[in-house]
């Protein structure tokens, strides 16, 4: 009996991954396609939003503000500008797909399927995460109409990318969790993530701030995804980037295991 039960195992353990693997999978493509098809309002908006803030900020008001950490004022704001996007789309893409399942009554069908809750996640995030790096190379390119920058360190400025991502995806899950109408899932975008977003560093150093203000930037887990960014584009940063990495990940952590937690109780779906 034992040997039946050791030749099986590693057979039973490979057709559950592979069914993990078509679940995510499936997931991910569906949110792909979601946000894909309707390229005109999840993608064209960041583009042209952009190319007003390049054009207002970085030519009209950026000549006049002169030089920032030794750099041309439009190649500055820059890193903010596409962490921006992608913290806006990675966001906004999970918490209105997840909140549509809710209300359309199709997510209890995956939460009775054999498929575990970190593999649900895993979907959401990942659909999330994917929309925001679209946004974000879309931006760019946008950007290099304007600016002359050079990639200081791809590593960095595509890991960055990633994370922040993979975070505000997290944000957006857990903000749907709780959502009760359509209305709720707007509230901290508005009211949140825009002044973080505004308030990390987009459009200043945070060394031209008066005390208490600079100190009170550094709790803003926003000023240290834009500086990170900012270092892999530009190799300036107002924040040591491996405390910068350190943050972003304890944050990504703590929302990960919150977010399965919501899952695993039902909270917001089994009510």
């Amino acid at each position: 009996m034992n040997q039946v039960r050791s030749d099986k195992g590693p057979l039973v353990d490979s057709n559950r991954w592979r069914r993990y693997q078509i679940t995510v999978t499936t997931l991910f493509s569906k949110e792909v396609m979601r946000f894909s098809r309707i390229w005109v309002q999840t993608i064209l908006p960041s583009a042209i939003t952009t190319t007003l803030y390049f054009v207002i900020f970085g030519r009209l008001i950026g000549d006049r503000i002169g030089p920032m950490e030794g750099l041309a004022y439009i190649d500055f704001i820059v890193p903010g500008l596409v962490l921006m996007a992608v913290i806006t789309n990675a966001y906004s893409n999970v918490v209105s797909s997840f909140y549509s399942s809710k209300f359309s009554r199709y997510i209890e069908e995956l939460l009775v399927s054999p498929a575990p809750n970190w593999v649900i996640l895993a979907g959401y995030v990942a659909g999330g995460v994917a929309r925001g790096l679209t946004v974000g190379i879309v931006v760019m390119i946008v950007a290099a109409f304007f600016t002359s920058f050079s990639i200081h360190n791809l590593a960095v400025t595509l890991l960055i990318l990633l994370l922040t991502a993979i975070l505000f995806a997290l944000g957006g899950f857990i903000n749907a969790v709780f959502a009760n109408s359509f209305d709720d899932i707007s509230i901290v975008p508005t009211f949140v993530l825009a002044p973080l977003t505004y308030l990390g560093g987009v459009f200043y150093s945070i060394d031209l701030l008066p005390q208490p203000w600079q100190t009170l930037s550094l709790a803003n887990p926003i000023l240290y995804m834009i500086n990170a960014f900012r270092y892999g584009l530009l190799g300036v940063s107002d924040i040591p980037l491996g405390f910068a990495f350190f943050i972003i990940v304890i944050f990504i952590a703590a929302l990960g295991f919150y977010s399965l937690s919501l899952l695993s109780r039902g909270v917001g779906i089994k009510q």
